[in-house]
């Protein structure tokens, strides 16, 4: 019976060397203050007994929880990291002027960004530099300048249809202008049709008293010429949108100046 193994006290006998658990717990408890008493040298003491002890190798005859590796030399406190900084904190770092100076080394580019007025010394190496781009404003009515011509007046031109220079065009000026393929002809059309004459293959002249174009074939010239595909001998009156045909090369006329306008009209111009 249960109730007779007790004791009169109603105690459990205990034996020679204590009851089980009443064995690991203080087994525990010992390891536990030795080793928290040794902490510093890297010993771990069991009961009475002290042995030197690896930092990372358990006494054979503790137990499992005892067994606990030596606690590293001291480290120098380490300082704490910095906080990283938040989005708006960023942006107004970003934001704000540095006036750190960077020494560049023998090679590096050197461009720097200015921003705001230019200083003294750039303003006083480009005068005008920072009234150049200005744009000022226009208030009332415009007064347009008409004292002198800056070029010979185009009073029309001669497009290319046809053969070398397809798309390109040649202006024709006022008075009398000579067409051939050399550059110091009044209307050059070299654009690299060698059938054309190097001198005068042929006139157009625009008279601004009668606001009329006629075209004036060269008949010392062996090189025949062909307006709407009919081969003039005299002069013939030019009208929008007429063909010539000089060599391998059609030219279509363009006129601008005619009966619904002439440089004349503009009563301003100096005479």
């Amino acid at each position: 019976m249960k109730d007779d193994k007790r004791g009169t006290t109603g105690q459990a006998p205990s034996g020679a060397g204590g009851s089980l658990p009443n064995r690991i717990l203080g087994s525990l408890r010992d390891a536990l203050n030795a080793a928290s008493r040794d902490e510093r040298s890297g010993e771990i003491t069991l009961g009475p007994k002290s042995e030197p002890a690896p930092a990372a190798k358990a006494a054979p005859d503790a137990p499992k929880l005892a067994a606990q590796p030596a606690a590293p030399a001291a480290r120098s406190p380490e300082p704490p990291a910095a906080a990283a900084p938040s989005v708006v904190e960023a942006l107004r770092e970003a934001k704000a002027p540095t006036r750190e100076h960077k020494h560049f080394e023998p090679g590096e580019p050197t461009t720097q960004v200015t921003r705001g007025a230019l200083p003294a010394s750039l303003k006083a190496a480009a005068p005008g530099s920072a009234d150049a781009g200005k744009t000022q404003a226009l208030r009332g009515r415009p007064k347009v300048q008409r004292s002198t011509f800056h070029q010979d007046p185009v009073v029309g031109w001669l497009v290319v249809v046809g053969g070398p220079g397809l798309g390109a065009f040649r202006p024709i000026y006022e008075g009398n202008n000579s067409i051939g393929r050399g550059k110091d002809q009044r209307i050059p059309i070299d654009f690299g049709d060698t059938t054309i004459s190097s001198e005068e293959q042929a006139y157009i002249r625009y008279d601004s008293m009668d606001r009329s174009f006629l075209f004036v074939p060269n008949l010392s010239k062996t090189n025949i010429v062909a307006v709407n595909d009919k081969k003039p001998t005299g002069a013939v009156k030019l009208e929008l949108m007429d063909v010539i045909t000089m060599g391998r090369t059609q030219l279509a006329f363009v006129p601008f100046c005619g009966e619904e306008f002439d440089w004349s009209e503009l009563s301003d111009l100096k005479e």
